[in-house]
């Protein structure tokens, strides 16, 4: 079995009660069927509490006032406290971190909606390289028996492409989100039609390096303001997951939109000032790691669903939607942004993202199914 894996992904340590928002709260935590009958053997008091703290016919942990059942008052697992580490369940004991399951290869990654790995993420100031590794585990074939084994090479071909695009910060981001969108887009096209080994996508990826141009910042925010109110009507018909995230989206809708297209642009062009004052630099070092980290983990998933574009459009969506919500809550904050602060939006996407397959679903439905998340248009946003 092989694995890949970021180069940062060993470093990766719990905080425990230290963290800013504990994954112990605000969602559903189901429980594998294992430890379900680990929890069911348990004797005594604590064997009682299990019985009672569990939803055993959904096979979750309750929640009581939002936060699950086994979370003390120090933010620590009582679970882990009395039967120790190895009594977590699966979701417990492996989050944030993510597996991505393929044939012979194992893709292993951490999830940006983890304040921890988030701050890891957005934190790191280099190129992100992927380290391989083997051992001696065999998959089981019948598992795979359908894997399409030359669409997963040409996937990894392709998206190693796009990590060399994405990582070029010679590049503008919109230069970069508009190469990968077109390169992802020719890819499902010749999918469909059946030519998908015709194509020379390092031929394609030169061809349309040259033609592209950069648009003035003034002219994106024209076109910004009426896409991403559009944007936000998909935003919204997601499955919300923090009651919270409702209220953000309300807050961020009346700041940023309410007083009209003038506005927003007059607010949207200071925004950009102090980006280019304050955290230019960093600023598309960011949205890079966004992008890679979403493109890494989901894009070669498009070898079971064939959803080859829309992963790519994923990516972009939520750099925009961080950057808009950062936006935000940089007028909330009378023109201030810190770094801890930008992280928090970025797990706070995640978290309503990342963890519901219905909205990565849905989301995707609406990408495939709307122009408006066409490359030329993406790129005109960014």
């Amino acid at each position: 079995m092989y694995y890949r894996k970021p180069h940062y992904y060993q470093d990766f340590v719990c905080t425990a009660d230290k963290c800013p928002d504990t994954c112990c709260a605000g969602w559903q935590i189901f429980i594998d069927e294992e430890s379900l009958e680990t929890y069911s053997r348990v004797k005594g008091d604590f064997g009682i509490r299990l019985l009672n703290s569990i939803d055993w016919s959904v096979g979750a942990f309750e929640q009581y006032e939002k936060r699950c059942s086994f979370l003390n008052e120090k933010n620590l697992c009582d679970i882990y406290r009395k039967l120790g580490p190895s009594s977590l369940c699966e979701t417990c004991r492996q989050y944030p971190r993510h597996t991505e399951e393929f044939e012979n290869l194992r893709e292993l990654s951490l999830s940006l909606s983890c304040p921890v790995a988030a701050e890891m993420i957005l934190g790191c100031k280099s190129r992100v390289e992927f380290l391989e590794e083997e051992d001696d585990l065999e998959e089981i074939e019948e598992d795979y028996e359908d894997f399409d084994f030359l669409l997963f090479g040409k996937l990894e071909e392709v998206r190693t492409y796009l990590f060399q695009i994405l990582q070029n910060r010679k590049y503008s981001i919109r230069k970069r989100v508009f190469l990968c969108l077109h390169i992802t887009q020719l890819f499902q096209n010749a999918l469909e039609e059946g030519i998908l080994f015709e194509v020379d996508f390092a031929e394609e990826l030169q061809k349309a390096d040259k033609k592209i141009k950069d648009r003035k910042p003034e002219k994106r925010s024209e076109i910004r303001f009426e896409s991403m109110q559009f944007m936000l009507k998909d935003l919204r018909r997601l499955e919300v997951l923090r009651t919270e995230w409702e209220g953000n989206l309300s807050c961020l809708e009346a700041e940023l939109y309410g007083e009209g297209r003038s506005s927003y642009e007059k607010k949207r062009g200071k925004f950009l000032q102090y980006i280019e004052e304050k955290e230019r630099e960093n600023w598309e070092i960011y949205q890079e790691q966004i992008l890679i980290f979403f493109v890494y983990t989901y894009f070669c998933g498009a070898v079971y669903d064939d959803m080859v574009y829309t992963k790519m459009v994923l990516a972009v969506f939520s750099v925009f939607w961080i950057d808009e919500l950062c936006f935000a809550k940089w007028l909330q904050n009378q023109e201030r942004l810190t770094f801890s602060e930008i992280v928090q939006t970025a797990y706070e996407y995640a978290r309503e993202i990342e963890h519901s397959d219905e909205n990565l679903n849905l989301l995707e439905e609406i990408f495939h199914e709307n122009g408006q998340y066409s490359p030329r248009h993406m790129a005109d946003i960014a």
